[in-house]
């Protein structure tokens, strides 16, 4: 985000900080609690407001795990890592839900269902159901379709579950105790003696510490995110209330993460996805506007998958994610401002792993704690 000299001249009122948070979203609000945890004053700032990014403009599944199947993940990252990103994503969901329970989340246990659209992707679920259950990992491997629209195959994830999103953003705040600037961009960090200098619109922040939680516009504030993080749209559509609801009882997750879509707690019918069929349209850009090529393939998918369905679409939206090359968050501070923290790129999973990313970008800022597999040591 820029901000003209005619918006800030850089004699803002000073603003004496603890610990500043920037980006109001889930992880944000998050951290922001886990710092409170830890005894330090937090306040956040945001462009928007509370939730309003990415955070609310998701379908609001709480899937465990990434975006990739279980037994590929362990080609790709190593099985001592898979069992720690697991393990993150199992932890998040666990402060989700405690977060949910405590600020009066709507918040229903449906599990999860991946599914099959094709025959590899019907081996690739049975592979990675037998990988999972060797490590302990409860789901049930489906043969055939268990709903009745056209899949091959699925694995049940039970223990899973669905949320009102922002609604959820909103009781993470509530609960940190944090102090929220809304409407405040950022457009520069100074280092300023032991601590830092942050420049907002509003406010010049004198922070002993900032942790940047800003997700796909992080590049907007340091150039050290340029290499790493690949802004990326996603988008949706939801139906007007049906008439006979609910039509899933369960998040669907199908071809390879391409598709997604669940029962809305008003008893609509939500789907997402679109984005493979038009990668260069949807990669790299910061543009939150629906395209007429992706809403025609969510279209085609109600018409095909969901031919019971006959409501009209009563909304259509998009929102930015942030991914990485190798496909995992990074956490660390910036090589050239050490008292300036990160933690972004939940790769279009920040219920799964956002909330324990957020736990450990706190304390690798404060203590110098190592961040793990998501330490962004990895792409440097």
């Amino acid at each position: 985000m820029t901000v003209s000299i005619w918006q800030a001249e850089d004699t803002q009122p000073v603003r004496e900080v603890d610990l500043l948070i920037v980006g109001a979203g889930l992880v944000g609000c998050a951290a922001a609690y886990f710092a409170a945890q830890a005894g330090r004053q937090v306040m956040i700032t945001d462009t928007r407001d509370v939730g309003l990014g990415a955070s609310s403009r998701n379908a609001g599944f709480m899937i465990t795990g990434l975006d990739t199947y279980y037994h590929r993940a362990i080609e790709r990252y190593g099985h001592d890592a898979v069992r720690e990103l697991w393990g993150l994503s199992a932890r998040s969901h666990a402060y989700w839900r405690d977060f949910a329970k405590h600020g009066d989340v709507r918040m229903r246990e449906t599990g999860s269902m991946l599914l099959a659209e094709s025959a590899d992707e019907a081996r690739d679920l049975e592979q990675a159901a037998r990988a999972m259950q060797a490590d302990g990992i409860d789901v049930e491997y489906v043969e055939g379709d268990p709903l009745g629209r056209g899949y091959l195959a699925a694995i049940n994830q039970a223990h899973d579950a669905a949320v009102q999103p922002y609604e959820l953003a909103r009781a993470v705040l509530a609960a940190s105790g944090a102090t929220l600037v809304p409407n405040n961009e950022l457009y520069a960090l100074w280092p300023d003696g032991p601590g830092v200098m942050a420049l907002t619109r509003q406010f010049r922040f004198r922070a002993r510490h900032v942790l940047l939680c800003v997700n796909a516009y992080s590049a907007q504030i340091d150039s050290y995110f340029a290499d790493k993080i690949i802004p990326t749209r996603a988008q949706c559509l939801v139906t007007e209330p049906l008439k006979q609801p609910p039509v899933l009882n369960t998040c669907g997750y199908s071809d390879y993460g391409f598709m997604y879509y669940r029962d809305t707690f008003d008893g609509r019918l939500l789907i997402g996805g679109g984005r493979k069929q038009n990668k260069p349209l949807e990669h790299d850009t910061t543009d939150d506007r629906v395209t007429a090529p992706v809403q025609a393939i969510l279209d085609a998918y109600l018409r095909e998958r969901f031919p019971d369905v006959v409501a009209p679409v009563a909304r259509r939206w998009a929102g930015i994610m942030a991914f990485t090359p190798d496909g995992l968050p990074i956490v660390g501070t910036l090589p050239h401002l050490p008292q300036v923290g990160f933690c972004v790129a939940c790769n279009g999973h920040g219920l799964a792993m956002g909330a324990a990313s957020a736990e450990r970008a706190v304390d690798h800022l404060l203590t110098g704690a190592d961040p793990g597999v998501i330490s962004a040591r990895r792409l440097e």
